[in-house]
């Protein structure tokens, strides 16, 4: 049965904190880009929280979680919202903490910087640009997205080329976090007890503080390089990868005709059907890129910001804003049938499987490759265009790549397990227990918590009980 809060009370106990329950706004604040997955936008539609809550301290969170500990109110922590599969979506209702004014800078020194957890990432890069460093990956959505909602829910992205996931060691440093108890506790996490919260979705703890790495800054070139074909177009960005002396921090491939139809503001500088590695390269490697470059004779370059006038750059969105889901974006806004998925090729003849799976599908599944350093090694991940029929011809395109070999993390669930390796991440399961022993922080996204018999062998998607109730209670 859907649940009723008893969230008069919850606001009695929590005191004057920054508070929201226009049903208009806690909708949209309840939401995040889940919508990218036609599964998903049917199965989540429905989902709101009860109220919005916005702290500005720690002292805050831990009144708002320590009320709700004992109302047994759910407490969903939210970002910027820029998630892409109902990571800090509130299936059960109840509060949805929006961390968004938690957002100062605390400190910045060589090779790091403290931030709290709504502090944005195009803000950290800012502030941390004055002592000439920047953060060492970031989204697609560097612009919206927040610190600790990167670290949550996400897994990689601007800066992978060098740098590997969010989870590889070293990448994050350290998380303060606050546990959902009678008293909540503060504890602070590093080394290899940061697995137990980096992309846990806030299902064991909120983030209240940040440590990050920093590297150095540099005035990136936005470069595109044109070929004829997608083949081509791979096989010279992953030798380009490979080339270590030559400093990227973006090398995305995709295949044509997308970058024509879809890049609108690009489209003046990319031939129709032409297919496009994006680039950001530092400006004292671009020489050698244009080196290495001149002996493809296929290869076309179509912009290089450090060169091109400025009525041709006024306009145009960075090259990042080209990639990882923007992509999805870009082509989803030209066409609504797009959805996408998420792969891991082999790094062994992945160019091979590559080219066999985008042989066999054709415009049903368009190449989109984002090349990322796995163990030391310049490998390819996917985030191929799907143009969507049904669940079930979605269902059997991403049975089809498992069984060709490539591995596909499923960005059409919502939950940990399916979203990613199909199986309890038992580390995080055991912090959960520890620190959120009523299960009340974002119910329903870890299947190990909600039902340990689940059985992810047999093919079927996990459906939360709870979120069937709360559908059927909104649409009744």
């Amino acid at each position: 049965m859907s649940r009723t809060y008893d969230i008069a009370g919850l606001r009695a106990l929590v005191g004057p904190v920054k508070w929201e329950d226009n049903p208009i706004l806690v909708r949209q604040k309840s939401r995040d880009f889940y919508w990218y997955s036609p599964v998903l936008k049917r199965e989540l539609e429905a989902v709101t929280a009860d109220v919005v809550v916005t702290p500005t301290s720690e002292a805050e969170v831990r009144a708002v979680l320590a009320a709700a500990y004992q109302l047994e109110i759910p407490v969903t922590p939210r970002g910027a919202g820029t998630g892409n599969y109902g990571q800090a979506m509130p299936l059960m209702g109840g509060v949805l903490l929006n961390l968004a004014e938690m957002n100062k800078v605390k400190s910045i020194e060589r090779g790091r910087v403290v931030c709290e957890p709504g502090a944005l990432i195009i803000d950290v890069d800012k502030a941390a640009e004055a002592s000439g460093q920047e953060l060492r990956m970031h989204p697609s959505t560097r612009g919206t997205a927040s610190v600790a909602g990167f670290v949550a829910g996400g897994s990689g992205g601007v800066g992978s080329i060098n740098w590997g996931g969010l989870r590889d060691f070293g990448n994050v440093l350290r998380l303060r976090l606050m546990t959902m108890e009678a008293a909540p506790r503060a504890l602070e996490l590093t080394g290899e007890d940061l697995h137990k919260a980096v992309h846990a979705y806030g299902t064991n703890g909120i983030i209240t503080e940040v440590e990050m790495p920093l590297t150095a800054h540099y005035d990136w070139a936005d470069v595109i390089v044109g070929f004829d074909s997608f083949d081509a177009a791979a096989a010279y960005a992953l030798a380009l990868g490979e080339q270590d002396g030559i400093l990227k921090k973006l090398m995305t491939v995709v295949a044509g005709p997308t970058p024509h139809d879809c890049f609108l503001r690009h489209r003046a500088l990319i031939p129709p059907g032409a297919s496009v590695v994006i680039l950001m390269i530092a400006p004292h490697s671009l020489d050698a890129f244009e080196a290495f470059t001149r002996p493809y004779r296929d290869a076309r370059i179509l912009l290089d910001s450090s060169h091109a006038a400025p009525e041709t750059l006024a306009g145009l969105p960075p090259n990042y804003e080209l990639t990882w889901n923007h992509t999805t974006l870009r082509a989803l806004r030209v066409d609504p049938r797009v959805t996408y998925l998420q792969v891991r090729y082999p790094t062994d003849g992945g160019l091979k499987l590559i080219k066999r799976i985008h042989d066999l599908y054709g415009p049903e599944v368009r190449g989109h490759l984002e090349l990322i350093r796995f163990n030391g090694r310049i490998a390819f991940a996917g985030l191929p265009l799907v143009v969507f029929t049904t669940e079930a011809r979605l269902q059997e395109i991403i049975a089809e790549h498992e069984a060709m070999g490539a591995m596909i993390f499923n960005p059409h669930r919502y939950t940990l397990e399916e979203g990613g390796m199909k199986q309890t991440d038992a580390i995080q399961l055991a912090f959960k227990r520890e620190t959120d022993p009523r299960g009340l922080l974002n119910p329903g996204k870890m299947i190990a918590w909600e039902n340990p018999e689940f059985d992810f062998a047999a093919g079927k998607n996990f459906l939360f009980p709870g979120l069937e109730a709360r559908a059927r209670a909104a649409q009744g």
